[in-house]
């Protein structure tokens, strides 16, 4: 979209007004991205940036028409004469329209304990030091897939754990799929919170997410998913044919794993009449997994029943570790309600009850990436460090209601001691963790979801 390619108005509008409020002299801006203490997840995985120095930082993107349009624009919006038109045009003809700027980022798919530096970002020509804050307004967007990406680690790691206890962590990748495309506010959402979430899994029904890995991260096919049944698909047969609409996912595939919703009416006359009764021996007889997914009611009490039924009519083996493992060809899949709080809500009543965490898996949608916001993990971008006429000063705020939002100062650097992350002076002699993975224009690293993962 057009309207969305102007990087001079991809800000909020009172920095357009900044460029005139620095000191006198000043040359360098240096700020910083952080997730700040009091976060709810202690670390933070850090992913997304480099989807937004392709889309919107990279090469050319200053040009005459869109300084010409940010400041019609502008006129408007204020009502006076405000944009930083000779400022834009001198980037335009001394850098070709690239931005000079440098950003030093973690390598995507790191974890970092809170209040740790994970970006910073400089002007790299003196005439731009207003241009390091006009762009934290489109940078700390990568809130959004870091905080994805971390609370999707955190459901991780509730499955992993009662995998641990009642079954084989080895199917841990396809343990959480992505519901989300339909609960988020447009398509690019969908993309980088299902990208965010593919750093942690491989199981997504978010086919922007996989398109989006593709053009951004090298990743050929980052998830994978099999055919399923909504409500329509059953409900259209009628109520007194739910059997046909069952038994016709069995007929139309007959091979692989295959999840039928089937609460569309009653989920334990379905599981106990139509799936372990009438189709029980075309379930066995077929080559592949039935996948159950009960839809409605209270998720930990409808698991564990459903769970009942189907041991009753398929069968069921105690495993080594002493927990109820379904015949094979079926298996479960929760994918109404589902956030953090529920992931564990319902392992815990299973594990109680005797079930192996193996018998599942869990769809999630708002859960996974729209009950988030930029404070949960308390992301800030500051500046810490200024340049005035020659002479560099460390800057920070204090603020006295709030000590929680006091700034760092000075020049930083990431370093690792005794096997964790520490933000230091930018002159420990130390190597720093960050790499520059943008300068000019150029895109210094290019990284790849397989990287991402093995991080």
């Amino acid at each position: 979209m057009e309207w969305l390619d102007n990087l001079c108005w991809l800000t909020d509008s009172y920095k357009v007004s900044h460029y005139r409020q620095y000191p006198s002299g000043t040359q360098r801006v240096y700020s910083y991205f952080e997730s700040r203490t009091g976060a709810v997840h202690p670390s933070t995985i850090f992913f997304g940036l480099q989807y937004w120095l392709k889309r919107y930082l990279c090469g050319q993107v200053v040009t005459r028409d869109k300084v010409d349009s940010a400041e019609k624009l502008f006129q408007a919006h204020f009502g006076q004469s405000l944009s930083n038109a000779a400022g834009w045009r001198h980037i335009l003809e001394h850098h070709g329209g690239r931005l000079p700027l440098e950003i030093k980022a973690v390598p995507e798919g790191t974890e970092v304990p809170a209040s740790n530096v994970l970006m910073t970002v400089e002007n790299t020509d003196p005439r731009c030091f207003w241009l390091t804050n006009y762009v934290e307004s489109l940078l700390v967007q990568v809130w959004y897939p870091c905080t994805v990406a971390t609370q999707s680690r955190a459901m991780r790691a509730v499955i992993y754990r009662y995998l641990e206890q009642t079954g084989d962590p080895a199917s841990i990748a396809f343990k959480l799929h992505d519901f989300g495309f339909r609960g988020v506010t447009c398509p690019e959402q969908a993309a980088l919170g299902g990208a965010a979430h593919l750093v942690n899994f491989q199981g997504t029904d978010n086919l922007a997410a996989v398109a989006m890995l593709r053009a951004f991260y090298h990743e050929e096919c980052g998830g994978f998913s099999i055919p399923a049944a909504e409500h329509s698909t059953i409900t259209s047969w009628g109520r007194g044919h739910e059997v046909d609409a069952c038994r016709n996912m069995l007929d139309q595939y007959p091979t692989g794993t295959l999840a039928v919703v089937s609460d569309s009416y009653d989920i334990f006359n379905c599981c106990a009449n139509i799936w372990g009764g009438v189709l029980r021996d075309q379930v066995l007889a077929r080559d592949g997994v039935l996948v159950i997914r009960p839809d409605s009611g209270d998720p930990p009490v409808v698991v564990v029943r459903v769970l009942e039924i189907l041991g009753e009519k398929f069968g069921c083996t105690t495993n080594a570790k002493g927990f109820r493992v379904l015949h094979p060809k079926v298996r479960v899949i929760q994918g109404d309600g589902i956030d953090y709080r529920m992931l564990g809500l319902i392992l815990e009543a299973m594990a109680a009850a005797g079930w192996s965490a193996d018998n599942i898996a869990f769809g999630s949608g708002g859960g996974l990436l729209q009950k988030i916001n930029r404070d949960t993990q308390r992301f800030a971008f500051k500046c810490s460090s200024i340049t005035v006429d020659g002479q560099t000063r460390d800057v920070f705020k204090q603020p006295v209601t709030d000590a929680g939002k006091q700034s760092k100062a000075g020049r930083l650097k990431l370093v690792r001691h005794e096997g964790s992350f520490h933000t230091v002076p930018a002159s420990d002699p130390r190597p720093d963790a960050m790499q520059v993975v943008f300068r000019d224009g150029e895109l210094l690293a290019d990284q790849t979801l397989a990287e991402i993962r093995q991080r």
